[in-house]
């Protein structure tokens, strides 16, 4: 009985794998085939290298602030010099920049260096002492930098106001901050704020990548925002009831589920309106622009779109015929959330 059931056993078995193999995988009994792409059309495009130049790349000069100490020295005239030799300014070597930006200097007195270069004083204190000494030779030095300090928000945990000895670049900046919790990092939303505007720096391939080309030197007084994938967000505008941002659930957010929570009723549109959504994408100084097909997906003849952080989607009233005329329909949108949008979305539209 026994070699009866193992030879039924192994007769089934045979038997499924011939059957098995008689299907091509896609077409295998009980087996989906993969659905298609729902876009009809991507491109990508690239900041100018000008542009990315003066944003990025640009020398960074220290500037004198509030709790600097700078020597300075006259040659020949040590009676001069800050400080006199042999004495001290709060126990450092040098003149005290106070919290109006003055140094005390013998002969001239107050003295506003608030905002100068060490070069820039060391000019301007050559002007003043001239007045006074036949052909000064002035030496300005900065001993110890205590003003600089950047603004560091989000997912650090040590978030808020840090101090540097010296001009940094940004993973030195992030790492005052302690360490930042990736996990819970949405890092495709990460920006740099120099004032008063956002560079398009790309976090993700910064600190997964390794990608050096963005460790950009900081000015003192930037901030550094990396928000929580809780505030993850696209923007949904066009022929919808509800425009503006729509929050992602736990991470994720299709273009189905945005456009229902912007308040379109999907089963009332016409089929130049699903059939030429447009999204808008961008990291760092590149931005995608696709062309997705929604009919397909809502009818299942194409795979779910699934949107990425920033995203900006704009569902056109009727068929559009190329990208420049999606952009002058969308840019009232765009300027009213101008602070929202990703760096290269502002740069590219709004910078004009």
């Amino acid at each position: 009985m026994k070699l009866i059931r193992t030879a039924l056993l192994a007769g089934l078995i045979g038997a499924g794998l011939a059957g098995c193999a008689s299907y091509p995988d896609d077409l295998r009994p009980g087996v989906n085939k993969p659905l298609p792409s729902a876009v009809v059309a991507q491109s990508d495009e690239q900041l100018s290298p000008a542009t990315v130049h003066r944003l990025l790349n640009q020398s960074i000069t220290y500037h004198l602030g509030p709790g600097d100490v700078v020597s300075v020295s006259v040659y020949l005239h040590p009676d001069l010099s800050a400080p006199a030799p042999g004495v001290t300014s709060s126990g450092l070597e040098g003149a005290l920049v106070s919290n109006d930006g003055n140094i005390q200097l013998p002969l001239l007195g107050v003295v506003h260096v608030e905002g100068m270069t060490t070069d820039q004083l060391r000019a301007h204190l050559t002007k003043l002492y001239a007045q006074y000494v036949i052909d000064p030779k002035v030496t300005v030095q900065l001993q110890v930098a205590h003003s600089i300090r950047y603004y560091l928000l989000g997912e650090f945990t040590k978030p808020g106001l840090v101090y540097s000895d010296r001009p940094v670049r940004l993973l030195e900046a992030m790492a005052l901050g302690g360490s930042v919790d990736l996990a819970n990092a949405d890092l495709r939303g990460a920006y740099v704020v120099q004032n008063g505007r956002k560079l398009p720096v790309n976090f993700h391939a910064l600190v997964i990548a390794g990608d050096l080309q963005q460790n950009i030197p900081l000015r003192s007084g930037d901030t550094v925002v990396v928000p929580s994938v809780s505030s993850m967000k696209a923007f949904v505008f066009g022929a919808v009831k509800t425009p503006g941002p729509v929050p992602f659930v736990d991470g994720r957010l299709s273009l189905l589920q945005a456009l229902s929570d912007a308040g379109m009723d999907t089963t009332q549109l016409t089929l130049a309106r699903l059939s030429d959504i447009r999204v808008i994408r961008s990291e760092g100084t590149t931005g995608q622009f696709y062309v997705v097909n929604a009919r397909k997906i809502l009818e299942g003849q194409a795979a779910p779109f699934y949107l990425k952080s920033g995203d900006i989607v704009f569902v056109p009233q009727t068929t559009i015929s190329s990208w420049n005329q999606a952009i002058q329909l969308l840019l009232p949108s765009l300027q009213a959330i101008s602070t929202l949008l990703q760096p290269f979305v502002s740069i590219k539209f709004l910078s004009q």
